[in-house]
């Protein structure tokens, strides 16, 4: 069966060029766009997790001109809202983190503090109440959870402003406040008439969180007197669940609250990654439509200009079971020769255009190999199948009598 499958294939190159262009230049489209897709949608997902909160419930009144600073102002919300948030269940919500800022004077410095409550406080709520416990991430469409354990290390207030656990008698420094007054973690604090321990220093951002001073929300409210209200609940919602109606929920719960969002720039991305996808369905239709007819109109074409050839096999002793298996596997072997080859030069096109399109690098993924292959293999058997029944049900006598 091998040698004749090759000899078929070198004598007759035409047809066999024909089918195999047009499975690989379907796998090379559908390889492409899945992998700057992907690499495009990790891209997306880092950005926004660098970012931390991209929803900011805010006072109806509060207009927003700095993200960094969305809290500077003097009107306030009840910090029940927190409850009734973490309480609603919402789909998508990763950490909720509610503050407080207050402009106050240690030493003669203006400083701005900021009361902040940890993860673990909500956990503890939601638990205490009956509702939800917080579960690990599993990506969009997950309930309320907490960042792993390395995003939620005091550090990394920077970036997620959101932080897991902080103790009332301990403070975080912002980077230009710890070193203008030489403070490192471990060092004490004297604040409003307290004693505090600084817990860590915050890396340099370049943003107002450099000039903070950050401690747990309630020992700010009662420092300060301003009762259990905060400035504004910060939310790092699943980019997705975002841009498909997580802020409208949220007002529902919230009306009497302002909820603004980046989603205009997450809905782009998406709606880019979305378009994207849909094109690689589109591609893989197409490698089902074309490659799958161009393989069955050679494949007939193939039965009917090799009827002789058949007619002797048969008469010979071939039986139907035998010539089947011959046009199938000349089908799967085209097949794998068309999905390898789409999936280097898709994967070489995407490496070498990501960049340009979609402003991100990309490599190549070694599971769409196997995806193309098992598709380019899948469509090119189906498409040869009745061919192959038809080679297979020819009379000898009849192919013999035709010559």
């Amino acid at each position: 069966m091998r040698t004749i499958i090759w000899k078929e294939l070198r004598e007759r190159p035409t047809a066999m060029i024909a089918s195999l262009l047009a499975i690989v230049l379907s796998v090379t489209a559908l390889v492409a766009i899945r992998n700057v897709t992907i690499f495009s949608e990790k891209e997306v997902a880092g950005k926004l997790d660098k970012l931390g909160a991209n929803v900011l419930i805010l006072p109806k009144g509060v207009t927003l001109q700095d993200y960094y600073a969305a809290d500077m102002h003097s009107e306030t919300i009840p910090e029940e809202h927190v409850a009734e948030l973490a309480l609603s269940g919402l789909t998508g919500v990763e950490a909720i983190s509610p503050k407080l800022c207050v402009p106050t004077i240690i030493d003669g410095r203006n400083v701005i503090l900021t009361g902040i409550l940890p993860q673990a406080e909500i956990q503890k709520m939601t638990s205490w109440q009956g509702g939800m416990l917080f579960k690990k991430h599993a990506g969009c469409k997950a309930k309320i959870n907490v960042a792993d354990t390395k995003a939620d290390a005091p550090e990394a207030l920077a970036e997620r402003r959101a932080l897991q656990e902080l103790n009332e008698n301990e403070v975080i420094l912002g980077a230009d406040y710890a070193a203008a007054n030489s403070l490192a973690p471990g060092d004490s604090l004297e604040l409003l008439g307290e004693q505090f321990s600084v817990l860590t220093t915050l890396p340099a951002t370049g943003t107002v969180d450099d000039g903070r001073i950050f401690a747990h929300l309630h020992t700010v409210q009662r420092l300060t007197k301003s009762g259990e209200v905060v400035n504004i609940i910060e939310v790092v919602g699943c980019c997705e669940d975002v841009a498909n109606g997580l802020v409208a929920d949220m007002q529902t719960i919230l009306p009497d609250t302002k909820i603004v969002t980046i989603a205009n720039v997450v809905e782009t991305q998406i709606s880019i990654n979305r378009m994207m996808t849909n094109l690689s369905y589109l591609f893989l239709a197409i490698l089902v439509a074309i490659g799958g007819a161009s393989m069955a109109s050679a494949s007939f074409a193939n039965v009917i200009e090799r009827r002789r050839e058949i007619g002797t096999l048969m008469a010979l002793g071939a039986t139907p079971r035998f010539v089947t298996q011959l046009f199938l596997a000349k089908a799967v072997l085209l097949g794998l020769a068309g999905g390898i080859s789409g999936y280097i030069v898709g994967s070489v096109l995407a490496v070498f255009l990501g960049p340009y399109f979609a402003d991100v690098s990309v490599l190549p993924i070694p599971s769409l190999a196997l995806l193309a292959s098992g598709t380019a293999v899948l469509v090119t058997l189906v498409a040869s199948y009745f061919p192959a029944r038809q080679a297979a049900n020819l009379d000898p006598c009849l192919c013999f009598k035709e010559v």
